[in-house]
């Protein structure tokens, strides 16, 4: 068993000890995985990314992940929530939403772009998740998540060239419901 194994079973078990030293030991590859999200979602910087999905991840009572991959997995999903909820808090913000006084010279201009396609991207993985799991899961992992094929075969436990041909299905049918026009 490696290192963050054995501290998640720790954590499982209740250790808050275990829970504190598990930040320093997945930092890094959580960082890593965020600093691939940020340039497309325009929303957050790298470090509050990685902060609100370690947040996330144990805001929870308990946290019931097996072993260093599962928590990768795990991880995944809840920055991708992360970035689906700011997506949403900015689409209300430019609706009207919490409108506020302020002084267009010293405040952050809201751009259309990021949000509405991270949110758009969204409800399409949400309609292919109904036609397939794996390839929704590929997407979440490789897309949210940043994982490599490889480290995408280990979560999913497939080879590496059936994550190849899932991503390239999946890229397909995102690119298709992304870019059709609505009826």
């Amino acid at each position: 068993m490696d290192d963050v194994t054995q501290l998640l079973a720790g954590v499982r078990d209740g250790d808050v000890a275990a829970r504190d030293r598990l930040l320093p030991i997945v930092y890094d590859q959580l960082r890593a995985m965020a600093h691939r999200r940020i340039s497309s979602s325009g929303t957050l910087v790298t470090t509050e990314l990685v902060h609100e999905t370690y947040l996330k991840l144990f805001q929870r009572a308990r946290l019931d992940v097996e072993c260093r991959r599962h928590f990768f997995a795990v991880a995944a999903m809840a920055m991708r929530q992360v970035l689906i909820d700011r997506a949403k808090a900015r689409c209300r913000q430019k609706r009207g939403g919490d409108v506020q006084r302020v002084d267009l010279e010293t405040s952050e201009i809201l751009s259309a772009g990021p949000a509405e396609e991270i949110l758009s991207l969204d409800a399409a993985l949400r309609r292919l998740e109904l036609v397939s799991e794996r390839l929704a899961k590929v997407v979440e992992l490789r897309f949210f998540g940043g994982l490599s094929v490889e480290e995408t075969a280990e979560v999913l436990r497939v080879d590496a060239r059936t994550v190849k041909r899932d991503w390239r299905k999946a890229k397909a049918v995102l690119h298709r419901e992304l870019t059709q026009a609505p009826e």
